[in-house]
């Protein structure tokens, strides 16, 4: 029998509601931020979370009649938007009604006049079944188009929505490292606000939100990271945007401007082939295994060309196999991508010899961790390599080197298995960026 996470991931290709209009000559839809969803909500790995008790004060109930305002940094700007909202692991049909997009300005606050109701197929509000995602239509922030791109830079949209009645388990992604904004329960609708006294609540994850794209220029460059805690972004600085793709993409606008995007597709504690299941009723802290995603986490992400994918620590972690179904797990993929024309990157793995997690940083892990890299480095497994092992070991110990142990997002020393933000600088300063060089088409 086909195991229901399977499913699930196909079912989820249907979405509910999607943009009619069909993109002008030269134009397509591109994803420009993203957050791959798992749960249900408070089912894994968040970092430096708010206690959130009042906020949702049962994990079966989730949301009732509150409003949600989701901060997020897109990695290209224009005037026009479409979001995607997911209930893939609740339980009962969920209604958005109330969704505006606009600009932040600063916390929970818009930059006056940038709120732009949202609309599904024409309507104010949609439900969103089950196992299922919502595209909303077009939605023209005009300012944007009037502003210059230097003064968009570091800018943030505000995606606010209201949950009718009550959500059940919630669809989130825990590991936000950007500080988002709730209403109490029963407040209403609130997103029309421009101000930010209804929402006195903070959360450092994203809820339902899961994509949003731009519609861009056709021979725009998407590059996807995907993979596990260290690519979410694990000991970086909160609301610093300090995660290797964040400092990749710094990296690549400054030497291909506006030509290419990149998307963060990481999930703490995510693994290549484990779980063997994941359904609602028996989830896990690191969200369904990259296999049983890698459908809706990048094949299904708005015009994507590239992906750099770093996974397989938690494996060796978690599971006795080694190092071998790891890299069966990485060839399948590999195939996938291959086959939608998308060229694949493998990043090597980091170490994590002696860390304070012990399942993570034994003898016996790090020998099967070198050995998923033997592979990765090996040549026509994948279209190009970033060794972030090799920019990141320090060689008198085979750990981490010294420097990039102390945690940058709550202090202290460190886990030895996750980079800080100095580590993360130097693993996006490993990758050649000549390998996602845009192919610009010249304008008649």
């Amino acid at each position: 029998m086909l195991r229901l996470v399977r499913w699930l991931s196909l079912f989820l290709l249907l979405p509910v509601a999607a943009m009619a209009e069909t993109p002008p000559p030269g134009q397509k839809w591109v994803a420009v931020w993203a957050a791959s969803a798992h749960g249900p909500y408070p089912v894994g790995n968040p970092t430096a979370q708010p206690e959130l008790k009042f906020a949702f004060p049962s994990a079966d109930i989730g949301a009732s009649d509150q409003s949600f305002r989701m901060i997020v940094r897109p990695d290209m700007w224009g005037p026009r938007f479409r979001l995607r909202f997911s209930n893939a692991f609740g339980t009962q049909p969920v209604t958005f009604d109330g969704v505006y997009l606009g600009v932040e300005a600063n916390a929970g606050a818009l930059v006056r006049g940038t709120n732009r109701p949202v609309t599904f197929s024409g309507k104010k509000s949609i439900i969103v079944e089950p196992g299922k995602m919502a595209y909303s239509d077009p939605v023209s922030l005009d300012v944007i188009g009037k502003a210059s791109e230097a003064s968009l830079s570091g800018r943030k949209l505000a995606a606010s929505f209201h949950i009718a009645g009550t959500s059940g388990k919630m669809t989130w992604h825990a590991k936000a490292l950007q500080t988002s904004y709730l209403s109490a329960p029963g407040a209403g609708a609130r997103g029309q606000e421009e101000g930010d006294a209804a929402f006195p609540y903070s959360t450092t994850s994203w809820y339902f939100l899961d994509a949003v794209e731009l519609l861009a220029p056709s021979d725009t460059t998407v590059l996807v990271t995907f993979g596990d805690s260290i690519t979410d972004g694990t000991a970086s600085t909160l609301n610093g945007d300090d995660r290797y793709p964040d400092v990749l993409s710094r990296r690549l606008h400054l030497a291909y401007g506006t030509h290419i995007v990149v998307v963060n597709a990481g999930i703490g504690g995510n693994q290549v082939v484990g779980p063997a299941s994941y359904t609602p009723a028996e989830p896990y802290a690191g969200g369904p295994s990259s296999s049983d995603r890698l459908e809706r986490d990048v094949l299904s992400l708005g015009g994507v060309t590239h992906v750099l994918w770093m996974e397989g620590i938690n494996d060796l972690a978690r599971n006795s196999g080694g190092a071998q179904p790891v890299i069966a797990g990485l060839k399948d993929g590999v195939s996938k991508m291959r086959a939608n024309r998308i060229k694949v990157i493998g990043g090597t793995v980091t170490t994590a010899l002696g860390s304070t997690s012990a399942v993570h940083g034994s003898p016996e892990v790090d020998k099967e961790r070198r050995a998923i890299n033997d592979f990765i480095r090996a040549t026509g497994n994948f279209d190009g390599v970033a060794d972030f092992d090799a920019a990141t070991l320090d060689p008198a110990t085979g750990g981490l080197k010294p420097e990039y142990q102390p945690n940058s997002t709550t202090g202290g020393p460190g886990d030895k298995l996750h980079p800080n933000r100095a580590g993360y600088q130097a693993m996006a300063g490993a990758i050649d960026a000549a390998l996602f060089a845009p192919v610009v088409t010249k304008k008649k």
